[in-house]
């Protein structure tokens, strides 16, 4: 039985730059894996079978894992099957890619279940194909990522630290179609913002509030009703200023290492106040 972690990420900055000929859109972006994570464990079988705790999963994430398996097995002309179980933990259509993150731990589990030796070209290939922000994944625990994220770069980790996560649920269905339909002109970036707190990681030194922007705050904090409710209790609570990663409506507030009690008096009186929430740490070693 081959066991892995699947952990969500969140953007420490994310600028949409403009929109592409064939639909899509071209960004600029730093993430940063946080050690919230699913589990998936892979035995072997003579066909492909996905299970997961949670019945309430979305087909679509569901599929992912499934996907990701089946285009594995296709390209490198696997004949044995798999059986995977997902433990999930990270909420659905949050901005913190838990789908994404599962298929790339699928890859990786597969390759070593069926003893494959693809490339990191080879892997980088079938993840983009399987979604933007895939890639990444195989990348982290902190990263560059362009064009519609299948450009990845690895950076040195960020230093130590707290991020705590505010999740409300909100059904929107194909959240990240809508909000980048929502992107207006002024929404959208040059990338610089992008590149200075690139410079700033590269000196060692932790990201700056100032540097931690999104080109989608304005679409989603007009799409998911109370988020800017959520932002004001975590400013008020803090000090601090929430920040949105991905498309939403996940928010976070960052802290060193050394404000570890603040991060925990944060988590403590958002959950007291009845709101998901969950204290993590910045992974700074590969996964």
């Amino acid at each position: 039985m081959i066991q892995r972690n699947a952990y969500a990420k969140i953007n420490l900055c994310l600028e949409v730059i403009a929109r592409r000929d064939d639909g899509y859109h071209d960004i600029v972006s730093v993430m940063q894996l946080v050690d919230l994570h699913d589990s998936l464990t892979f035995t072997p079988a003579s066909d492909l079978i996905v299970e997961c705790d949670d019945p309430s999963l979305a087909e679509a994430e569901a599929n992912l894992v499934w996907r990701a398996a089946r285009l594995l097995q296709q390209n490198a002309g696997v004949t044995s099957g798999a059986h995977i179980k997902l433990q999930k933990r990270i909420p659905m259509s949050a901005g913190l890619a838990g789908g994404s993150s599962d298929a790339a731990a699928t890859l990786l589990g597969l390759c070593e279940l069926w003893g494959l030796e693809l490339s990191k070209g080879e892997l980088r290939y079938l993840a983009a194909q399987l979604g933007s922000d895939v890639p990444f994944f195989l990348n982290g625990p902190t990263a560059l990522v362009e064009g519609r994220g299948e450009r990845v770069t690895h950076l040195p980790a960020t230093l130590p630290g707290w991020a705590v996560l505010v999740c409300q649920s909100y059904d929107l269905p194909n959240k990240t179609q809508r909000l980048y339909a929502a992107l207006k002109k002024q929404d959208m970036t040059d990338g610089n913002t992008t590149r200075q707190l690139v410079h700033t990681i590269l000196r060692e030194e932790f990201p700056r509030a100032d540097l931690l922007h999104n080109s989608f705050q304005r679409a989603a904090f007009a799409t998911f009703g109370g988020l800017d409710r959520t932002a004001h209790l975590m400013l008020k609570s803090s000090g601090r200023d929430a920040h949105l990663s991905g498309s939403g409506p996940t928010l976070y507030t960052l802290f060193t290492a050394a404000q570890r009690s603040r991060a925990h008096a944060l988590h403590d009186t958002l959950k007291a106040d009845g709101l998901n929430t969950y204290l993590t740490r910045l992974i700074t070693t590969k996964p």
